[in-house]
């Protein structure tokens, strides 16, 4: 007889691991599967985020600017430093020590909750049963009431390079790399090629960035991407725009990549690594049996309502797996959101106000629409702006690239969008998600305090800059009398 549970999600990334949680508290009996294997062959928790994505990346993010403000800014700190080295076996095992503190984490989670972890795969079949096969071959059925599908997401290959883990790698492979590549090659400026080019480029690769597309971060306000590409031109990062990579080819431990420029021109470029990373495809790999009742779009996610719900009575999809951004935050605020709606809460999730960061530095961060999207909507806006240039808090930290951008409504005054460039964006993004949360005015964050001297106070000023009220730059805009 098989077990049955009230809600089994099949998938332990962020989306998967808070969905189960949150179940297991609301008082549901919740199982777990999870197929992700350790360097040890053991099944672990945690998904590509805490794995080979999101924290190892940041923790290589971290250690690499560490070195690099010790060999090229601490002089202008009065601090000297000599014969400073870099140990990339070190910085990879602090990395890995990260994940595994993470990861067990989860797992004691899941046991003070009572959540059932299983490790293996999940199979959805009709009529809300799951195949849950273990790690050595055994199958069995389990039932469950609900059904939550948090499989993820994974690299999308491409055939002119084919990824072969030696010296052409995927986003995994360039957070285990032990040596520094002199010369190192990267297809796709998106967030991950831009992360990862930045760790390697710290630490004193050559790096080239070769992206298909003629416009640099499109998905961000156009101002902000301008100031970016130009920052990290000076950081050292040779960005090529509109080149199509054509083919490959592996000789002696080199890499010859062929590619056609921005001018429709052919060229070569020889590298020691090369890292493909072109975006991430929902992973639906042996998920879904052929009657399991549910439904993929065009772009091959699962096709779900504004709740998540897929067509099939009973089963549920969140994360990479559907549509939206790809975004760790995203997947576990709908983990939450189906936990909850299967409790018989009337949980809601508000997808207009979803922060986004890119973890280079400086950071970039954006929430809400961006100034090209207002535009093409027709909605009347004014914006304010402060760079951190004019930030005493960013002067005495030698921090100074970047700005502030706060978009609002002309007539209501209502903030429709928030865009930072600079030192600690993600934190300061996330200031104005909550006020645009609770509807709040550009007015509004101006009459809050902010201490002093802080990062926080550019959000502030920008707020400020708005109505043309901002104190510590010169307005554009002229304030209302």
């Amino acid at each position: 007889m098989s077990e049955k549970y009230d809600v089994v999600v099949i998938g332990s990334g962020p989306a998967g691991y808070v969905c189960a949680i949150r179940a297991a508290q609301l008082g549901l009996k919740t199982a777990c599967i999870e197929k992700y294997q350790g360097p040890q062959g053991k099944g672990v928790n945690g998904g590509t985020c805490l794995n080979e994505g999101c924290i190892p990346s940041k923790a290589l993010l971290d250690s690499s600017m560490k070195y690099h403000e010790t060999v090229n800014s601490l002089a202008k700190h009065g601090i000297n430093t000599r014969s400073v080295t870099v140990d990339v076996e070190q910085m990879i095992a602090r990395k890995d020590d990260i994940v595994k503190k993470l990861t067990g984490g989860i797992a004691a989670l899941f046991k003070s909750n009572g959540v059932t972890s299983l490790f293996g795969t999940g199979k959805l079949l009709a009529g809300k049963k799951v195949e849950y096969t273990d790690s050595k071959g055994k199958s069995q059925i389990i039932e469950a009431e609900n059904v939550v599908l948090a499989t993820g997401s994974a690299p999308i290959d491409i055939p002119v390079a084919e990824v072969d883990g030696k010296s052409i790698i995927d986003s995994k492979g360039a957070l285990e790399l032990t040596q520094v590549p002199k010369r190192l090659g990267i297809i796709g400026a998106g967030v991950i090629g831009l992360e990862l080019g930045s760790v390697w480029n710290r630490l004193g690769s050559e790096v080239v960035l070769l992206e298909a597309l003629d416009v640099f971060l499109a998905m961000m306000d156009k101002q902000i991407a301008r100031e970016a590409n130009k920052v990290f031109l000076e950081q050292g990062l040779d960005i090529r725009m509109g080149c199509r990579v054509t083919g490959s080819e592996v000789k002696r431990g080199k890499v010859t990549v062929t590619y056609q420029d921005a001018d429709g021109k052919e060229a070569q470029e020889i590298f020691d690594k090369l890292i493909v990373c072109v975006g991430r495809a929902p992973y639906t790999e042996n998920l879904l049996a052929e009657d399991s009742g549910v439904n993929l779009d065009e772009r091959g996610s699962i096709f779900v309502d504004d709740y998540c719900a897929t067509n099939a009575p009973g089963v549920w999809a969140i994360g990479d797996l559907v549509r939206g951004p790809m975004l760790a935050h995203k997947g576990s605020e709908e983990g939450v959101m189906v936990a909850e709606r299967i409790a018989g809460q009337l949980t809601e999730m508000n997808y207009d106000i979803i922060p986004n960061v890119i973890y280079t530095h400086p950071e970039i961060a954006s929430v809400g629409m961006t100034e090209q999207e207002l535009k093409q909507s027709g909605q009347p806006f004014k914006v304010g702006m402060f760079p951190f240039a004019a930030s005493g808090r960013a002067l005495a930290a030698d921090d100074t690239d970047g700005l502030v951008k706060i978009l609002a409504h002309e007539e209501t005054d209502r903030i429709l969008g928030a865009h930072v460039i600079g030192p600690s964006a993600a934190e300061l993004v996330q200031q104005v998600s909550i006020a645009m949360e609770f509807g709040s005015t550009a007015e509004d964050l101006g009459m809050m305090v902010f201490a002093h001297p802080t990062m926080s106070e550019s959000v502030h000023e920008a707020a400020l800059a708005v109505n043309g009220e901002a104190i510590h730059v010169a307005n554009r805009r002229k304030r209302k009398k």
